[in-house]
């Protein structure tokens, strides 16, 4: 590609990303992050990023190519690289983990009933209990520590009788501020991850579609929402029971695994002044 196109190139995702931006940086205004924070968190970010995705025939990247690629200072990416890593990568697992325990909650037949999760103890020997929940999803992990992230992520209360209670409300995004960023930070990143591959890839190796129409009355909006939100939650709690299932008929089987997520949105504003309708 000539130079002039590059820039060309360069020029039109920018005006992409300050779209895609714009209300990221509304929540970080919203949380209190300034603009130097956030500068600093994306020289590590792309540091790290350039390390684990444009390496050459898989060898460690020099700080010169780190350097060239990125634009971040020598100086700057040996500062990071003596820090070493941040706890990304471990919060993912965690976060995949109690995900996996609430989703066996609400759709394995001996912890709910017809979808809703029963109030469990934590440990007992003539009924389903918290601890034989952990370890249907994850025998290498203390129930008690799991319990302790439940409770701290407010997903999680314990009653009066001591009885765990799921807090659905949370679950589906309405809880405390903690479990909302949570939510927040795995529905959005993996939706923005299977949009990156898509977008870099010759062919698009996710499924992503979307439904856009513009100049509607708010009623007929009120109505399609309505439609969608029950639509959505009867596909989901059926994946939900489907993959509850399969999980328990492989968890011991040999070979890979895999992790997946399937999320829906929908999204509503006043109307834009092109009337343009989409389906993609």
């Amino acid at each position: 590609m000539a130079r002039s196109e590059q820039t060309s190139a360069s020029d039109a995702f920018l005006r992409v990303l300050r779209g895609l931006l714009r209300p990221l940086v509304r929540t970080m205004i919203a949380r209190g992050l300034t603009a130097p924070v956030v500068y600093g968190l994306l020289k590590r970010v792309y540091v790290e990023v350039a390390e684990e995705s444009f390496r050459l025939d898989d060898k460690p990247l020099t700080d010169s190519r780190i350097a060239l690629l990125t634009g971040v200072h020598r100086k700057d990416i040996r500062t990071i690289k003596a820090e070493g890593p941040d706890e990304t990568g471990q919060s993912r697992r965690k976060s995949a983990l109690l995900a996996t325990v609430v989703g066996q909650w609400m759709s394995a037949p001996e912890f709910s009933d017809n979808g809703t999760p029963r109030l469990l103890p934590r440990q007992a020997t003539d009924s389903p209990d918290f601890e034989t929940l952990v370890r249907s999803v994850n025998r290498d992990v203390r129930p008690r520590t799991v319990l302790d992230e439940l409770l701290h992520a407010e997903l999680v209360r314990e009653t009066a009788d001591g009885m765990l209670k799921l807090k659905t409300e949370a679950v589906v995004g309405t809880g405390s501020t903690h479990a909302k960023e949570a939510f927040f930070a795995a529905n959005v990143g993996d939706h923005l991850a299977a949009a990156t591959e898509n977008l870099l890839a010759d062919t698009p190796p996710f499924f992503e579609r979307a439904v856009f129409y513009n100049q509607l009355p708010p009623d007929a909006v009120d109505a399609v929402e309505a439609a969608a939100r029950a639509k959505a939650q009867e596909l989901l709690e059926d994946l939900n029971r489907q993959s509850s299932e399969l999980r328990r008929e492989t968890q011991d089987a040999e070979g890979p695994r895999q992790r997946y997520r399937l999320g829906i949105y929908f999204y509503r504003e006043d109307a834009a002044d092109a009337d343009t309708d989409e389906k993609a």
